[in-house]
């Protein structure tokens, strides 16, 4: 009764191919799919797929936003266009009966702002719904988003203030 090596083999195949064909799916499965995941470029589609679902949510809910909020009504309002650094551009619109409130133009969007008082004198509105805060001093403004702590658009000017300063000729004295 001895037993050869190449019996022994063949029982050892035909004893795993059995157990590979009545194995549960759901190991094997879980076993590709633990290598699927530990592979590089799986895990780099993954968490691109994870940034997009994200990503989309962000954007849904910033709709659901903008839509709730409708657009401030323009009229008897006095229009300010302001030229930004990288080229970005800015427009207020005032109206003099309301000064509390302004409407601002970003990005194709118009955005209602609500006055908020300051110590130094700055002119400062916000739309705490969108994190827009707008700040201006007599020689430039800023934009700001306040939800992702980041400035939008800086070295704001108007047609006034980027005008160059041309400094007085001094007074000549009398002897």
């Amino acid at each position: 009764m001895a037993i050869t090596l190449k019996q022994m083999l063949a029982a050892c195949t035909v004893a795993l191919a059995a157990a590979s064909l009545y194995a549960p799916a759901s190991a094997a499965g879980a076993a590709t799919s633990a290598e699927h995941e530990s592979h590089p470029k799986a895990v780099k589609v993954l968490k691109e797929k994870a940034k997009k679902a994200k990503k989309a949510k962000k954007e849904e809910a910033k709709q659901a936003i903008a839509d709730d909020e409708p657009e401030p009504d323009l009229t008897d309002t006095v229009v300010a266009d302001y030229a930004c650094e990288l080229n970005n551009k800015v427009t207020i619109y005032t109206n003099e009966k309301d000064n509390g409130h302004i409407a601002l133009r970003w990005k194709n969007r118009l955005h209602r702002l609500e006055r908020v008082g300051t110590t130094t004198g700055a002119l400062r509105f916000e739309n705490t719904k969108f994190g827009l805060v707008w700040i201006g001093i007599p020689s430039k403004g800023i934009l700001l988003d306040s939800k992702l702590n980041r400035q939008l658009a800086n070295e704001c000017k108007n047609a006034e203030q980027a005008k160059p300063l041309v400094a007085a000729a001094p007074a000549e004295k009398k002897s």
